[in-house]
């Protein structure tokens, strides 16, 4: 597998898999963040999911594939910041407000600069009709963020806090996504890096959450909190290694774009298994997010 996904880098079929890569990506994003905004505090659940990939990713990291080489351990350590930074933001973020709030503005804000970042890291750039498709795509993300501001009734009063966060939390966003392309082609085999990187970022989050438990007056059953953690770190092994996997095979910014049709996929799941409202005006905007991807697509 290492080997054919190594020779397809920079082809035509490694531009059609890396297509289907984001796109995965993309509705396994939005499938876990319903999870982490869902049933349970936001904190616990992330704890719980990061503790689940951790030990699932450990005997593959250690037995399993090449070990990584040297320079590699700088490159873990700064993808472990950065990661425990956004996990943070996005955490504190579904504790002020909405699900089909907060999502669609962390993934708005992020491929806006994933894109910048790629060209001034990659020397990737853009044609003027990829351009038209993330006016398209961005306006559509934004147009449902401040049909929210308008129009939710509910956590009006933390609604502006909550937006905020959201906008820091989509920097990081395309921080990571930059840094996580820079590093998944650093070494020479991308599994190593995958396995690592969740064995690495699966420490920090998982002891914060256990404070927060033990703390709590009315704390959670670990049972059913331990299954949606698992069934987030089996969810967070394809999204994250599907999206970084595309941006081996293929342009990072065109990646971080086609991920970003995870709000539609999230503005479904709201309606569908969270019971947030979804009007006519928001399946229009959620139209456009899907046009500005496909022009993006087509354009390149």
């Amino acid at each position: 597998m290492t080997d054919w996904l190594i020779s397809i880098e920079g082809t035509e079929t490694g531009r059609q898999v890396a297509l289907w890569l984001a796109l995965s990506a993309a509705f396994l994003h939005a499938v876990f963040g319903a999870l982490q905004k869902g049933r349970h505090d936001p904190w616990l659940t992330r704890g719980a999911i990061d503790f689940s990939y951790f030990v699932m990713a450990a005997p593959f990291a250690l037995f399993v594939v090449p070990w990584p080489e040297p320079h590699m351990w700088l490159i873990f350590a700064g993808a472990w910041v950065i990661h425990i930074v956004y996990k943070m933001l996005q955490a504190w973020a579904y504790t002020k407000g909405a699900y089909t709030v907060v999502y669609p503005v962390v993934r708005g804000t992020g491929p806006l600069f994933a894109v910048i970042a790629a060209y001034l890291i990659f020397d990737e750039r853009f044609t003027g009709l990829q351009w038209l498709g993330v006016a398209v795509l961005l306006s559509g993300i934004f147009g449902l963020a401040i049909y929210n501001l308008i129009f939710l009734k509910s956590e009006r009063d933390t609604l502006n806090a909550a937006l905020a966060i959201a906008v820091l939390t989509g920097l990081f966003v395309a921080l990571y996504t930059t840094y996580d392309a820079y590093g998944i082609r650093a070494t020479a085999d991308p599994f190593t890096f995958l396995a690592w990187f969740f064995m690495i970022d699966g420490i920090g989050i998982p002891f914060i959450a256990a404070a927060r438990w033990l703390r709590m007056v009315d704390a959670p059953a670990l049972g059913p909190l331990m299954t949606r953690g698992f069934i987030g770190g089996i969810v967070a092994f394809a999204s994250f290694g599907s999206i970084m996997m595309a941006t081996r095979l293929d342009k990072v910014g065109e990646a971080a774009v086609l991920r970003e049709t995870s709000t539609v996929f999230a503005a479904l799941i709201g309606w569908v298994f969270l019971k947030e409202t979804v009007g006519p005006r928001r399946v229009a905007l959620m139209a456009l997010i899907a046009a500005g991807a496909v022009i993006v697509e087509v354009g390149g």
